[in-house]
C-alpha cells in the first residue's frame, strides 16, 4: 500500500505516467539531495552524512537502499569487518543531473538567494529549451501546449 513516502505509480498509458514515475523514484525530502551529493563521484556513508546536512543516518541508509532498488545507485564494499560501502550513481542516476540543475535554478530564483546558471565562457545566464532532434530545431514555447509527459 502506498504511503506518503512511496507514492502509487500510475498506469503507463496515463498522460502523467512519466512524471509520476519520477516522483515515485526520487520525490521525497532527501533523495534528490543524496543524488546531488553523488554527482561528484563515489562517496562513503559518512561523507554523505556530512554532505546532506540534517539527514539522520537511518533515513540516509533507507534512501540509499531505495535508490539501489531503483537502479540509480550501486554500492561497493570497501571493508569486510565491519561491512562498509561506498556509493555511486549508475548511468541512469547520472541522467538526473540535468533535472537537478533545472530544479536548483528554479529554487534559487524563487528564493532570491541564487542566480541563474551562467555560461562559463561569456557569463550569460543560460536557458533550458526543448529540442527536437528529428526536426533539428528548438521547440517554441507556444508549441509546448501539445507536449505530454510520456
Amino acid at each position: 500500500m502506498p504511503t506518503a513516502e512511496t507514492p502509487q505509480r500510475p498506469d503507463a498509458g496515463q498522460p502523467d505516467a512519466g512524471l509520476a514515475e519520477a516522483v515515485a523514484l526520487v520525490g521525497d525530502r532527501w533523495t534528490l539531495l543524496i543524488v546531488q551529493a553523488l554527482l561528484g563521484g563515489s562517496r562513503r556513508f559518512n561523507d554523505l552524512l556530512a554532505d546532506v546536512p540534517g539527514i539522520a543516518s537511518n533515513i540516509l541508509a533507507q534512501r540509499l537502499k531505495d535508490l539501489e532498488r531503483a537502479a540509480l545507485v550501486v554500492s561497493q564494499r570497501y571493508s569486510e569487518r565491519p561491512p562498509r560501502f561506498a556509493y555511486q550513481l549508475t548511468a541512469v542516476g547520472q541522467e538526473l543531473a540535468g533535472a537537478l540543475r533545472l530544479l536548483a535554478q528554479w529554487g534559487a530564483q524563487r528564493s532570491g538567494e541564487g542566480d541563474s546558471l551562467r555560461h562559463l565562457e561569456c557569463g550569460t545566464p543560460m536557458e533550458a529549451r526543448w529540442y527536437c532532434p528529428t526536426c533539428a530545431r528548438v521547440v517554441a514555447d507556444n508549441e509546448a501546449g501539445d507536449l505530454r509527459f510520456a
